[in-house]
């Protein structure tokens, strides 16, 4: 193998999740926003099913932590993750909506801070937190005066589905309930599926609304088996190799990737708010995670370096 697979592989995962923003919101022309991601995770579920009937030493939960740890992660980093993110997009480009999302790491470490005793916050941490806010605040632009309108709204909805992504990481993990990441995510799928259809049947979405076209189906196509299936799979192989630092550093080269493809696919322009938003985010991450990249970026140039 290349002495640049690592490297390789980091940048492709970069590309399909980045990418999928493009992708939501172009297939947000043809399905209702609900059951649009309600169908995503029929798919990639069944999906990750598969391979982790392969893969897992056991391919379904057991015992009432698991099917917590599950339950939390259906309901949380799947279902209102992404009906919020689904809704939110309808009125979002690509890439602002990627730079919002891009906050998780930060909000995590929010989250972590009250439900996880280990988890220290210093001043510098706080610094970070505020400069994560300052990033959103910056993409959004929000008038205090009117901030429930058609042009904040959005933004607010996929700042909600960065939220639920974090709590739901911290919920799991403080569960710690020891199912394999395999089985935890291919369930978690369709739970999340499932909970997205029953949402999507309350909110009067129907399938007959639907517009199968070319770009239905590969926009479908797209994120179920690659942004959500194929990703998941690099993603697996990248966490064993490189270790858990490596997924939040994909979360801020996907932005990029989000920009280029909303750009070229959709004809998105980029403003100066959102450049200057995800700067902030940015070095705010840095600075809440600068002892563990400190610690993690010798091991991950090392392991970018091997030969495989």
């Amino acid at each position: 193998m290349s002495t640049y697979r690592n490297l390789g592989l980091f940048l492709v995962l970069s590309a399909l999740w980045g990418s999928a923003f493009m992708a939501i919101k172009a297939g947000l022309s043809a399905f209702p926003p609900v059951l649009f991601a309600a169908l995503r995770y029929d798919v990639a579920g069944a999906v990750m099913l598969g391979y982790a009937a392969l893969r897992a030493d056991r391919w379904y939960p057991r015992g009432r932590d698991e099917w917590a740890t599950v339950t939390a992660g259906a309901a949380l980093m799947i279902a209102a993750y992404h009906a919020f993110l689904f809704v939110g997009e309808q009125e979002t480009t690509s890439a602002a909506a990627a730079v919002i999302v891009s906050l998780s790491p930060v909000l995590t470490t929010v989250f972590a801070r009250g439900l996880l005793p280990d988890e220290r916050l210093s001043a510098v941490g706080v610094v970070g937190i505020v400069l994560g806010l300052v990033g959103v605040v910056a993409v959004a632009q929000p008038d205090p005066n009117a901030l429930l309108t058609d042009d904040v709204l959005p933004q607010l909805l996929v700042f909600a589905a960065a939220l639920s992504f974090a709590l739901g990481s911290v919920v799991t993990t403080y569960i710690d309930a020891g199912v394999e990441i395999e089985t935890m995510e291919a369930w978690s799928m369709l739970g999340g599926a499932g909970l997205m259809h029953a949402v999507s049947v309350g909110l009067g979405e129907s399938p007959s609304a639907i517009t199968w076209s070319g770009t239905a189906v590969w926009s479908l196509a797209y994120l179920s088996l690659g942004a959500s299936a194929a990703g998941f799979l690099i993603y697996f192989d990248l966490l064993e190799r490189l270790g858990p630092v490596e997924i939040n550093l994909v979360s801020y080269v996907a932005p990029l990737f989000a920009a280029i493809t909303g750009f070229l696919f959709l004809e998105e322009v980029v403003d100066a708010s959102t450049g200057l938003g995800f700067c902030c985010i940015f070095v705010g991450f840095v600075l809440i995670k600068r002892q563990a990249l400190r610690r993690e970026l010798p091991r991950l140039r090392a392991a970018f370096r091997e030969e495989n």
